[in-house]
């Protein structure tokens, strides 16, 4: 995998050349002192107003354009300066209105998929910029973006000079049961996978050479030939009416999750076969296509790892008593030594 065909997958590089086969989106450039607050490890509270040209002059109160926020105890204070960003907020704000209030956020690559356990509704949809920056500080995937996105680049050529951009998607319910990875190699569909193969969807094993077929057609006509790059990833979602949308490019590479097929399998090409199913082997024309067979097979979220120690959440819930006991007798302890 090359550094150019890592730049060739970003979204404001393809998004032009297929808008009309895919979701409606807007970009904005991301300035540097949001990307700087982005890396930053301390722990900042972002006010995040849904007015950001408003709310600086009704709240502010050390006027230069921060909100202090003041923690106290008995002995002395803490002040934590929020970031404002108001120029890029209103411009967030703006953009998503246009997309009709709720908007799916990315950087120039990834989604803060592995972020939205911290959200109030376990989700990715946002109404705010607020939201978004509470699951991009949370999300590892974020990180690699803004940090290391040449991440398994083969090349020994400088690293191109990057304008990191904010992707805002207009919100739309998608079943994960209807989207699929589709692989590319010399410019031919090599392999299809069901996207969320930690989950067994009877209708995808029912349906596997219609839904073959149609993400088949779909890239002959749309995306054959005219993507930059013979070798890629691509993301499709099929909707009720059996019609194919385009979610989403990625680089041929083990950057990419190659979900229920192996890179060792794609790289080589020769050795990819369809797993056994009541509707019998596919034609030979066809890509490879895998999907969860049964229950048997189903699998935890990949994203489980990313989330909330076990003993927090327990904290947290109540759910286990004598972990609270435990707490609560640790910081008496605690207080009693300081008293004393």
């Amino acid at each position: 995998m090359k550094k150019e065909q890592v730049l060739k997958c970003q979204f404001s590089s393809w998004y032009p050349q297929f808008k009309n086969q895919t979701i409606r989106s807007i970009v904005l450039p991301l300035p540097q002192n949001v990307k700087d607050y982005l890396l930053d490890d301390g722990t900042l509270v972002v006010s995040g107003g849904d007015n950001p040209s408003t709310h600086a002059q009704d709240d502010d109160s050390s006027g230069d354009g921060t909100e202090e926020i003041q923690w106290s105890d008995d002995e002395n204070t803490t002040t934590l300066t929020a970031p404002e960003f108001p120029e890029f907020a209103l411009k967030v704000e703006e953009a998503i209105g246009s997309l009709g209030g709720s908007v799916f956020p990315k950087l120039n690559w990834s989604a803060p998929r592995d972020a939205n356990w911290i959200a109030m509704n376990s989700s990715l949809k946002c109404t705010c910029l607020s939201d978004i920056f509470l699951l991009f500080k949370s999300s590892d995937f974020i990180t690699r973006d803004l940090t290391q996105p040449f991440l398994c680049c083969n090349d020994d050529s400088p690293d191109p000079n990057l304008q990191y951009e904010l992707v805002l998607r207009r919100w739309c319910e998608l079943i994960p049961g209807a989207e699929f990875r589709c692989f590319v190699k010399e410019n031919k569909l090599i392999g299809i996978s069901q996207r969320d193969y930690t989950q067994y969807y009877a209708h995808i094993s029912k349906q596997k050479e219609e839904i073959c077929r149609c993400i088949q057609e779909f890239f002959k006509k749309h995306i054959q030939y005219k993507f930059f790059d013979e070798d890629f990833v691509f993301d499709v979602y099929r909707d009720s009416r059996s019609r194919v949308w385009l979610i989403d490019f990625n680089p041929f590479g083990e950057v990419t999750d190659s979900l229920l097929f192996t890179w060792e399998e794609l790289m080589s090409g020769n050795s990819l076969k369809d797993d056994e199913s009541e509707g019998g082997a596919m034609e030979l024309d066809y890509p490879s296509f895998r999907c969860t067979n049964s229950n048997l097979t189903v699998q935890p979220s990949p994203y489980l790892s990313y989330r909330l120690p076990k003993d927090f959440v327990d904290l947290s819930t109540g759910e286990d008593v004598h972990k609270l006991i435990d707490l609560l007798k640790l910081k008496k302890d605690q207080q009693d030594d300081e008293d004393s």
